[in-house]
This record gives structure tokens, C-alpha cells and sequence, in this order.
């Protein structure tokens, strides 16, 4: 049953994909697709990196209400991104190799949610209320560091900050692809490894440990992928608040199997179909009328909202 779902996500992606390359073409068709071709990989690139980790993340928490965005993760990748600009400076910056950079904000994201967000796993794990709330805590004591930062450097500096810190569908950074594909492919492939793992570590960390699987050093390495597509996905778009847990709750809505082998695919075409089905409406339809990232937000929130009102917790 699950694998026909599998299928008719699949087909829609695909009928998502077609309508975007194709629809309201003028002029050369070539060049056409060209454009549109390195947008859609990035695209589809974010979207199942983003998902994946937010699936990945609930199944580590052991709750349905956290993705990495509301644990901080991108809170991370501004306060990253700032304390660069004060320490360098705007021009330094600017001169910077996107790809040299990426890959810099890749280890400290994964070295410092380790770190962190481990710690916290371990510490918080029983106590769903406690996690939220040290999450939402952890998120805006981060936030209010980087709002620091930015008041001590200049208008001109700010504004770089400023234009990397709010997510971009329409304009993600297609030049960065090679590498962001490189390290995103080599994440999903090790995470779909981890796929039974995964499904061990579902079942609590008494389980999990009577089956053989250590939790803890289950939990290190899935933060470590979920760090690494965060990161790499957030360089390409910008930080997305509740995209993580729209496609999350989508996912279980329409798979509502505990089989991350059903699971991780799933969310990565949920992921896909939203991203592209999306952008392909508001350019098509609705004539850039509202940024992508205000409508996922928006629609994420309310999801965020009611699962809190109805107490998930798993």
C-alpha cells in the first residue's frame, strides 16, 4: 500500500517538474530550460534535504513537534554567518569562495549541533515539554546574540548579513549546485543507510539499547547528516522557520508508518512537490504576488499550532 503512495507522489512530482520546465515558454526553449533547470535541481535539492532532516530529527527526539529549524539550527547558520562579517568585514567577506565558505559553515554547523543539540537529546529527551521549550530558548538566545552582532557593524555590512538571512526560493544560489548536490547526495545516501537504525532508535533509547543499537552514538550521527543538509540547504535559500515540519506532518499524514525506508523517500518527494508545485503557482499563477517562503511559513505555523494544541508526542 505504502509503496503504491510511494508512486502517485512520485508521479506528482514529476507532473510538478514537467509543468514547471514547460509551462508559459517564450522564446528559445533551450535557454528556457537551462534557467529553469539549475532553479528546479535547487529546488528539489532543498526540498528533500530539508525534509529528510526533519523527519530524521523528530525520529531522534522521539516527538513530532520538533524539526532542526524551531531547535535552532538555523539560528546557528545566521549567528555563523554574522560573526564572520564582524570578524572579516563585509568586502573580506564578499571575496570569500561561496564553495571554500559553504563547506566552513557546513563543519561548524555540524560540530556545534553535536555539541549542543546532543547534549540536549540526552538531557531533555524524557521530557517533550522541557526540550521544546529548551529548544524554542536555545533558539532565541542564539537570535539575540546575532541581533547583537548586527547592531555593532555598519549599515553596509548589515545588509549582507541581512540578504542571507531570509529564505530566497525564486533566487537560490544555483552556482553553489555542484558542490551543494556533492554534499547533500553523499548525507541522503548515508541517511538512507541509516534508514533501520533509525527505526531501532524510534522505539526509545531502553529499545533501541536492548536491540544493540547504542542511542547516543545513533543520535551523534544522525545529527551530523541532519547538521550537513541543514547547513547546505540553508546556503542555498536561506533559513526556511516551519518547512521542515510542513512537510514532516504531510509526510506521516500520507505514510503513517513508523518504516523510515517508506518514510525518508516520502518526505523527500512531499518536499519536492510542495517546493516546486509551489513556486510554479506563484509564478504562473499568481504573478510573484507573495514570496514562496511567506506561504510555507505561514501554512507551517498552523501546522505547528495544531499538533501543539493536539499534543503529539510520540
Amino acid at each position: 500500500m505504502y509503496h503504491n503512495r510511494l508512486l502517485l507522489l512520485g508521479a506528482l512530482c514529476l507532473a510538478a517538474v514537467a509543468a514547471y520546465l514547460f509551462t508559459g515558454v517564450k522564446g528559445s526553449l533551450e535557454f528556457a530550460l537551462m534557467f529553469r533547470g539549475k532553479k528546479l535541481l535547487a529546488l528539489l535539492l532543498i526540498g528533500a534535504a530539508q525534509g529528510v532532516a526533519a523527519v530524521m530529527f523528530q525520529t531522534i527526539s522521539g516527538n513530532r513537534l520538533l524539526t532542526p529549524a524551531l531547535m535552532g539550527f538555523d539560528a546557528l547558520y545566521v549567528l555563523i554567518l554574522s560573526a564572520a562579517v564582524v570578524v572579516l568585514g563585509a568586502p573580506a567577506y564578499q571575496q570569500l569562495d561561496p564553495g571554500l565558505l559553504m563547506l566552513v559553515n557546513a563543519t561548524l554547523m555540524s560540530g556545534a549541533a553535536v555539541a549542543l543539540f546532543g547534549l540536549l537529546l540526552r538531557k531533555s529527551a524524557a521530557d517533550m515539554m522541557r526540550m521544546l521549550l529548551t529548544g524554542v530558548v536555545l533558539a532565541v538566545m542564539l537570535r539575540s546574540i546575532t541581533g547583537l552582532l548586527q547592531r555593532v557593524i555598519d549599515p553596509s555590512e548589515y545588509a549582507v548579513v541581512q540578504a542571507a538571512s531570509y529564505a530566497r526560493f525564486s533566487r537560490a544560489e544555483t552556482d553553489l549546485l555542484g558542490l551543494s548536490a556533492a554534499l547533500c547526495l553523499g548525507a541522503l545516501v548515508l541517511a538512507w543507510r541509516m534508514r533501520h537504525r533509525l527505526d531501532v532508535l524510534a522505539l526509545g533509547p531502553v529499545a533501541a539499547t536492548s536491540l544493540g543499537e547504542p542511542p547516543l552514538r545513533g543520535q551523534r550521527g544522525a545529527l551530523l547528516l541532519i547538521s550537513i543538509l541543514v547547513a547546505v540547504s540553508t546556503a542555498l535559500v536561506g533559513p526556511v522557520a516551519f518547512f521542515g515540519l510542513l512537510v514532516s506532518a504531510l509526510t506521516y499524514l500520507v505514510l503513517p508508518t513508523h518504516r523510515h525506508a517508506i518514510l525518508l523517500p516520502g518526505a523527500a518527494l512531499i518536499a519536492g512537490l510542495v517546493l516546486v508545485g509551489g513556486q510554479w503557482a506563484l509564478e504562473r499563477v499568481f504573478a510573484f504576488a507573495t514570496p514562496l517562503s511567506v506561504v510555507v511559513d505561514f501554512l507551517g505555523g498552523l501546522v505547528f499550532l495544531l499538533l501543539l494544541l493536539k499534543g503529539v508526542n510520540r
